[in-house]
C-alpha cells in the first residue's frame, strides 16, 4: 500500500469518525473502500502519450495499464513535472 495525506472538511471528518466507531472499522479502511468503489465506477481515461511512440514492441499500447501498474508496484513510478513547470 502507498501512504497519502487527505484533507477533509470538518463535517466529513466527524461523520467518518462516527461511522468508523459504529462499524468498528479503522477510518483508513473506510476511506480505502470508498475510494476503491469510486474509482471502479469512473471511466478510465487514456494516459496522454500512451501508444504514440515506437517502443519496438507490438503490444505496448494495449499493455499500458499493466506496464504502469508493474512499475508502480516496483516503486519505479515517478510523477514528472510538466514541461512548463518551474519556468
Amino acid at each position: 500500500m502507498m501512504k497519502t495525506t487527505v484533507y477533509l472538511d470538518p463535517g466529513v471528518a466527524i461523520a467518518l469518525r462516527q461511522i468508523a466507531a459504529v462499524e468498528g472499522r479503522p477510518q483508513a479502511e473506510l476511506i480505502r473502500d470508498a475510494l476503491a468503489q469510486y474509482t471502479r465506477q469512473k471511466k478510465r481515461i487514456a494516459i496522454p502519450g500512451a501508444g504514440e511512440f515506437d517502443s519496438g514492441r507490438s503490444d505496448t499500447s494495449s499493455q499500458t495499464e499493466q506496464i504502469l501498474r508493474r512499475a508502480a508496484d516496483a516503486g519505479k513510478w515517478r510523477r514528472q513535472r510538466s514541461r512548463g513547470a518551474g519556468r
